[in-house]
């Protein structure tokens, strides 16, 4: 082979790699800039991880706030009342927090008291105002449904107006409304036509004496 001859293979040779390189380039560039194994994987690991606090804190967000309020329920074994706390659903609005704990006492109590509503009577209203006056109108049962007596008509009213102004230190008087009309009375005992302080003397006697 003559010197000329080894040239031109040569060349020929070259011009073959290049063209292998050129056309094999796009498979190689792949090739290098491929992550190492498990990489992408992690990648996905650690955002997964990176937004799972996320995801527990709009749990916990979602979680419904409650706070503990003082029931006021008549005694099961002795004149008066006895106070039943309880968890309620808590609210921003004063209002409907308090229209909430009304109809927790409409419910009756969960640990064997006696009741002091009528059990159908409904809750139209409460409302306060900006001098610490709760109106709590009531529908026409809570008359209706009453089981008559002075005394039990003096638990009906302070179980309402005690667990108010207990429970909550922005009230500090409540009248009683029925069917959104001021109520002369319940039961024909009690004046109900003006706004009622807090009264602690009609707890029960063990659990005044743990009061004081």
């Amino acid at each position: 082979m003559t010197s000329r001859t080894a040239n031109v293979v040569t060349a020929a040779g070259l011009v073959s790699l290049l063209v292998v390189v050129t056309l094999t380039a796009p498979r190689w560039a792949r090739f290098l800039t491929r992550p190492v194994g498990g990489a992408e994987e992690d990648g996905t690991a650690a955002a997964s991880s990176a937004s799972a606090p996320a995801r527990e804190e709009e749990a916990v967000g979602e979680v419904e706030r409650k706070i503990n309020v003082k029931l006021f329920f008549q005694a099961a074994d002795r004149p008066g009342l006895v106070i039943e706390e309880r968890p309620v659903t808590f609210s921003t609005d004063l209002s409907r927090q308090l229209r909430g704990v009304v109809e927790e006492l409409v419910h009756g109590s969960k640990i064997g008291l006696g009741p002091t509503l009528a059990p159908d009577t409904k809750v139209l209203d409460v409302f306060v105002t900006a001098r610490g006056i709760a109106y709590v109108d009531l529908s026409q049962e809570v008359v209706a449904g009453h089981p008559g007596g002075s005394e039990a008509e003096r638990m009906t009213i302070y179980s309402v107006v005690n667990t108010l102004s207990t429970s909550f230190p922005a009230v500090k008087r409540v009248q009683i409304l029925v069917e959104d009309k001021p109520a002369q009375t319940l039961a024909g005992h009690i004046d109900l036509t003006r706004p009622l302080p807090p009264d602690m003397t009609v707890l029960a006697a063990s659990e005044l004496r743990r009061s004081e």
